[in-house]
């Protein structure tokens, strides 16, 4: 079933097309991945998908909302969950805090109760924990939770990203270049990762250089190039595209 529809979106900053109509649905329990050179528009799309932006024409359809309608704390309320292409996390802040902050999205006993510690946000404060703790042990980091957050390794940094955006209890997870910068091992790990996640009922849409991880860990790929889409289909299919390979690809997957 379709869960997201990106309908010919455009989008376009001072005259220059960073999106030209572009379309592909998202369908549940999907992991598909947007690729391409760099500027060709994908974080673009991310953006204007997580209400960053807002498209100049066309529409996003999550479920019955037009996104570009929302911003990007309703686009979150909605369940939209997103790690970015650098690492976002508070160095200053523990691990387990950094996840609790993710999950305070999801808050409801207001700053009245707050400021006088009633026994609702009491309540609420010790929910925020432990679900906090439960998207460090989903990641793997469990044992880190209480080391700052800037002590991390590269790897760890990025698995931290995600168990903040898994603390919201999303639907549709975007992940932004999330192998960037790690080595074989913990690309294997994470692929890993993002199949536990796919198979707990989270879809995912993931922007990604790293072609054998996206070869690897995709059910479908969309291509972009110079903001339009030149292909789409399952990874094999795009392997041997010779657009794709000409446009894009070179020798990487030949």
């Amino acid at each position: 079933m379709p869960i997201m529809r990106v309908e010919d979106v455009s989008k376009n900053f001072g005259g220059l097309d960073a999106l030209k109509r572009v379309s592909f649905t998202l369908y549940e329990g999907q992991v598909k991945a947007l690729i391409g050179p760099n500027g060709a528009g994908k974080t673009t799309l991310f953006n204007l998908i997580s209400g960053v932006d807002r498209p100049t024409a066309g529409h996003i359809y999550f479920r019955d909302h037009d996104l570009g309608t929302l911003r990007r704390h309703e686009a979150a309320g909605l369940g939209i969950g997103r790690t970015f292409q650098h690492s976002k996390v508070f160095d200053d802040m523990t691990v387990l805090d950094n996840v609790k902050v993710g999950r305070y999205q999801r808050g409801r006993a207001g700053i009245f109760s707050s400021f006088f510690s009633l026994r609702r946000h009491r309540n609420e404060e010790r929910q925020v924990r432990e679900t906090a703790f439960e998207a460090l042990k989903r990641v793997g980091l469990e044992a880190q939770a209480g080391e700052l957050a800037g002590n991390l390794p590269m790897g760890d940094r990025h698995l931290l990203e995600i168990a903040r955006s898994l603390a919201t209890e999303p639907t549709v997870l975007l992940l932004d270049e999330p192998a960037a910068g790690l080595n074989n091992d913990e690309t294997d790990r994470l692929a890993d990762l993002v199949r536990q996640i796919r198979d707990n009922g989270v879809t995912i849409l993931l922007v990604e250089h790293d072609m054998g991880f996206v070869m690897d860990i995709s059910d479908e790929v969309v291509v972009l190039d110079y903001g339009k889409k030149i292909a789409e289909g399952p990874p094999l299919m795009i392997q041997n595209d010779e657009e794709v390979i000409r446009a894009y690809l070179g020798d990487d997957l030949a």
